[in-house]
């Protein structure tokens, strides 16, 4: 089965799959301000770090309708998200372009999906062979095909084609709290593709492992620091450092766009905080005692030193990074450019 797209540029405005209404609806979106654009990515109707970045690339195309100063509707957006660093990724490759021309500038964001889908197309089968005959893979969050925007996904896209190739027994699905993205999209997305999965609660993975019902743990980013540390979904954090305990490989699925070797290690990442009804209601019922006292991080830091490696397109690296992951990434790719020059 097809998945729907969550992001098409229809002229004049941004078609958007709204997330937040799966896997009850498929409604769709038709924003046609950056206004509108950053306040989807705010409220999560459009989320998934590469989605996020696309997304923020066709806001700049809106500004430039608009006849709009780019770089104060830049600001504006990057602002929306702080942790996941591929919106400011994508801001800034609009911004290089140099132009107001909103034409030209839809091709420029349009190179940036397609560039989306090559890259998680080769992440994805650098990734798949890491998985062995038969295995149980345990997953976090959502890192599927409507979470990049374009392509296959990355630890979610890994998965399904760990199932096409018969090598996969069955994923584990945290069910992600607050916002259940593991229960609501993962499981819709890896149902609608015919992967068999299971919905746990985020508590029950140390029980997982103990059982020796699952083999590795893979997930994806947001951002990775240049030591290596990774910011992802809230409670990644803790899902390695159980995995460590129990010997369990742990694999994060790190797209160069990803990757910030601008930001020395994790404790300088922003953390983002959500508003408290996250936690205190669903959807519209109250969940929470009147009154109780919030605190809801959005994500959290995993050091590098609990990463098994990092799952890139270009290849896997593993830590520790002495140099940076700069330096890595470069000797990574000059490889593959020889490897490329040999064929």
């Amino acid at each position: 089965m097809t998945l729907p797209p969550s992001l098409i540029w229809r002229s004049d405005h941004l078609d958007l799959l709204d997330q937040r209404c799966l896997p009850q609806q498929e409604i769709r979106l038709k924003l046609r301000t950056p206004e509108s654009v950053a306040d989807a990515i705010r409220a999560m109707a459009v989320r998934g770090a590469p989605a996020i970045g696309l997304a923020g690339a066709w806001g700049l195309v809106l500004a430039a309708r608009q006849g709009r100063e780019l770089p104060e509707a830049a600001s504006m957006l990057r602002a929306s998200r702080p942790t996941a660093v591929n919106l400011a990724w994508a801001l800034d490759r609009m911004l290089e372009a140099s132009s107001s021309d909103p034409e030209r500038l839809a091709l420029v964001a349009g190179r940036l999906a397609d560039e989306e889908r090559e890259r998680s197309e080769r992440l994805v089968a650098h990734g798949v062979r890491l998985v062995p005959e038969g295995a149980s893979v345990l997953h976090h969050c959502h890192t599927g095909a409507i979470a990049t925007g374009a392509g296959v996904g990355t630890a979610l896209g890994v998965i399904a084609a760990a199932h096409r190739q018969g090598r996969l027994r069955q994923a584990w699905l945290d069910e992600t709290r607050p916002r259940l993205q593991g229960a609501a999209l993962s499981a819709w997305e890896l149902q609608q593709l015919g992967v068999p999965c299971t919905v746990l609660v985020d508590g029950a993975s140390g029980l997982l492992m103990r059982q020796r019902r699952v083999d590795l743990v893979m997930v994806g980013c947001d951002r990775v620091a240049d030591n290596g540390d990774v910011a992802n979904k809230i409670g990644t954090y803790n899902l390695a450092l159980v995995a460590r305990a129990h010997g369990l490989p742990f694999y994060v699925c790190a797209p160069r766009s990803s990757i910030d070797t601008a930001t020395a290690s994790g404790g300088a990442i922003p953390i983002e905080e959500r508003p408290a009804r996250e936690i205190t209601h669903w959807r519209d019922t109250a969940m929470a005692a009147p009154g109780a006292r919030i605190w809801n991080p959005a994500f959290d830091i995993t050091p590098a030193e609990l990463v098994t490696g990092l799952i890139t397109e270009d290849g896997v690296l593993r830590p520790p990074f002495p140099g940076g992951l700069g330096q890595a990434l470069d000797r990574i790719g000059s490889t593959r450019a020889c490897d490329q020059a040999g064929a």
